[in-house]
Parts: C-alpha cells; sequence; structure tokens
C-alpha cells in the first residue's frame, strides 16, 4: 500500500472490504464465478457450502495467496480501504501482512514458542528484545494462550496439544497487527473442546479484527459468526464433458440464512438433504 492510500482511510466505515463481481480461475478454468458480497468490519463472516464450490479458493483470493498458485488468477475487484488488492502497485506480501492466515491444520514452525511468535515482528525489522517480549506477551494473551505457556516460552510450538498449536499459529498471525484474519476450517482437525476455545477466541478477536472464516460445520457456522455466505457447485456439460464451478447463491445475517433462507438450495444444503 502506498502513502496516499493510507491517508484515504475511512476508519468509521463499516465494510471492511468488499469482492465486487470476482471470479477466481486456475489457467483457463474458471473455478468461482462473479461473486460480490461485502466484508463487515469487526465482524465475522462464515463461507459454508459442498466440497468443491471453491470457498478456500474465495478465501486465498482475498489476501492474494492464489498468487504463488502457477496459472491461478483473479478478475473483478477486492476493494479494501479504497483500494483494489489487484492493481498493479499493490504489494502482495504486504496484503497478506494485513490480511493474516490461519490454515487448517495448525502449521507452527519448528522453533520455540517465542521464536513462533516473534518470527513476524523479526521479519519487519523489530529487533530489540524488549519490544519482542511485549509483542509476544500481548499476541499469547489475545490468543488466549499465555496463562498455558508463558513460564515455557522456549519450549517447542510442536510439542503443543493441538488446541494449543492452533491459538499459537493465531498469535503468529496477530503478532504482525493485521486488520482482518482468514480461517480456513481452523477446527477441522480439533476436538470438541479445542474447537469451542477457538469459537469463544473469535468472539474475543472480533473486537479488534474482522474474521473471515470457512467452515463445514453447520452449527459451527452458526454459533460464531454474524453474517453467512452459501457457495454451491453449478455443472454443465461441453464436448461431452462435465464442467463444474463455484457460485455465491446467497448471503445474508447468520440468523437469517440459518432461520429464513431465501433460496430453497440453501435451506437444502443446512438441512443435510445434499452436500
Amino acid at each position: 500500500m502506498t502513502v496516499q492510500t493510507e491517508e484515504r482511510i475511512q476508519t468509521d466505515s463499516a465494510l471492511a472490504m468488499e469482492l465486487r463481481e470476482c471470479s477466481f480461475y486456475y489457467g483457463g478454468f474458471r473455478a468461482v464465478a462473479d461473486v460480490s458480497l461485502p466484508i463487515y468490519q469487526n465482524k465475522t463472516t462464515a463461507f459454508i457450502g459442498p466440497s468443491g464450490c471453491g470457498k478456500s479458493t474465495v478465501l486465498r483470493g482475498i489476501n492474494r495467496m492464489l498468487d504463488l498458485v502457477e496459472g491461478a488468477r483473479v478478475e473483478g475487484e477486492i476493494i479494501y480501504r479504497g483500494k483494489n488488492l489487484y492493481d498493479h502497485d499493490v504489494d502482495p506480501v504486504e496484503v497478506r501482512r494485513r490480511i493474516g492466515m490461519v490454515f487448517q491444520k495448525p502449521n507452527p514452525f519448528p522453533k520455540s514458542i517465542y521464536d513462533n511468535v516473534a518470527y513476524g515482528p523479526r521479519l519487519l525489522g523489530i529487533k530489540k528484545k524488549g519490544i519482542l517480549d511485549a509483542i509476544v506477551e500481548r499476541s499469547l494473551r489475545g490468543a488466549s494462550l499465555w496463562d498455558e505457556v508463558s513460564g515455557d516460552l522456549n519450549k517447542s510450538g510442536l510439542a503443543l496439544s493441538g488446541g494449543q498449536q492452533q491459538r499459537l499459529c493465531i498469535a503468529r498471525t496477530i503478532a504482525v497487527e493485521p486488520d482482518v484474519i482468514l480461517m480456513d476450517e481452523p477446527c477441522s482437525a480439533l476436538d470438541p473442546i479445542a474447537t469451542q476455545r477457538i469459537e469463544e477466541l473469535m468472539w474475543d478477536l472480533q473486537r479488534e479484527y474482522t474474521i473471515v472464516i470457512v467452515t463445514h460445520n453447520m452449527q459451527q457456522a452458526q454459533r460464531a459468526s454474524d453474517f453467512t455466505a452459501f457457495f454451491n457447485i453449478r455443472k454443465t456439460v461441453e464436448d461431452g464433458r462435465e464442467i463444474r464451478w463455484g457460485e455465491l447463491v446467497e448471503y445474508d445475517d447468520t440468523e437469517k440464512v440459518f432461520g429464513s433462507p431465501a433460496q430453497q438450495e440453501t435451506a437444502d444444503y443446512i438441512a443435510g438433504r445434499f452436500g
């Protein structure tokens, strides 16, 4: 982002970002078509839908992780603080700092708990131990992990339980002070107790961050999100072969999507009649 972009920031805007007629491609294959939706500031938006409908593709498109996939591209606009994230003068590394990602499987570095959290700030040039100490403590507290690990920060992050590892990854993400946190099925590898801890943490994180979560768990989407976007698979036959792609079917308040969806296919999916 340029300094000029910083000066145009609308701090009181209800929107953290907005997708405008976005299509996501792998080579010549359009994986997801024409997605338009708002992402509201300090709220959690859940992406739901059957496997293969493109939820994770859209998530990775938001912070330009698709740039790392050969042949992948995005058409349309993703507007963040008044700027299209795919403009030529936007640095994708800076995008990924401001829009962090927590993955499906906890992936702590093979380093100490302290070094996992300090990794990003060090890359940004922060070297003073006192400052790093404060960042590590703040981030671990923000991830509801400090009380469990503060006495042994030199312990390997890989020695933690699965739920603790995922919270460590969240601490590592917030250590570089992002605006938005993307979560790609962050609880799918966790037991119910660890899942509950992550969901409670998400509500706490909303005070400072905007969250977008991909989940196959309908109950989790209901419990943990303010807004829900339902994606589904579309099919056609061309030259004798089936072509599939994802499409946004419905987006609204989570309570409305689950209580009185506007589309029958949304109701069918939530009820478990397909997918």
